[in-house]
């Protein structure tokens, strides 16, 4: 929250304070009248100086699908690409292949052809196939392999995502209720004093009135003296009359 903020918060805060103190008091009621109008415009205004970090949290939240959704769009891509890879291995190995055994085919034929190696011919067709086989099985294991990596890689991207999200979501929300107590915790100690004000406002203000009474009380028995004919006694104006006896 910058400095320029915070004079702001405290600017709001100080017309709103001046506003309840200065109000109407309502009649036999410790209640006052603001003006509706007014009180919103603050209140609104101290929403906008609120720490920019609450909407970073939202932002955040609400992103978070979209980083999950990113993360399985590059996981997705880079299992195409394994697959591609290992499609592209697999091609070259059954070209491979194909030749290995065209070879074979090729000189089979020709060792047939002489009956004195034709076992011979036999045997190396056979291992020919064999070797063709071996590098099938190699290629297709490398290319399961590829796939498991980038099924792993996917999940390790969404977990990453997930919880990069879920961190800056706690901090910020964190920072914002701690800024929320406490402007809680100055609007609670504010009440206060201006409570504790007003409640001797009024018992100086009760006072006053009982000393008004006394003395109206005075004055109408000075004046019930004059009426009867009676001399008025030394009494102090304003004093209420000794009790008979």
């Amino acid at each position: 929250m910058t400095d320029q903020s915070l004079r702001r918060t405290d600017e709001l805060l100080t017309e709103l304070v001046e506003m309840v103190e200065t109000a109407r008091v309502l009649p036999m009621s410790s209640s006052c009248v603001l003006p509706r109008e007014r009180v919103l415009d603050l209140l609104d205004g101290l929403r906008e100086t609120m720490p920019p970090e609450m909407d970073e949290a939202r932002r955040t939240i609400s992103r978070r699908e979209e980083l999950l959704h990113e993360a399985a769009r590059r996981a997705e891509a880079a299992v195409a690409a394994a697959t591609e890879h290992a499609e592209r291995i697999m091609a070259e190995a059954q070209a491979h292949s194909t030749e290995i055994l065209t070879a074979g085919r090729t000189e089979h034929a020709r060792l047939v052809s002489q009956t004195e190696i034709h076992t011979a011919a036999r045997d190396r067709a056979a291992e020919i196939q064999r070797q063709a086989r071996e590098v099938a099985e190699a290629h297709r294991a490398d290319l399961a392999a590829e796939q498991h990596r980038a099924a792993d890689e996917l999940a390790r991207l969404r977990a990453e995502a997930l919880a990069d999200a879920q961190r800056s979501a706690e901090q910020v929300r964190a920072e914002a209720e701690a800024y929320a107590a406490k402007l809680a915790a100055d609007a609670e100690d504010y009440t206060d004093r201006t409570l504790a004000d007003l409640a001797d406002r009024l018992q100086r203000a009760a006072a006053t009135a009982e000393q008004g009474r006394i003395a109206l009380a005075g004055r109408r028995e000075h004046g019930r003296g004059q009426q009867s004919g009676r001399p008025a006694d030394d009494r102090e104006p304003g004093r209420p009359p000794a009790p008979p006896g």
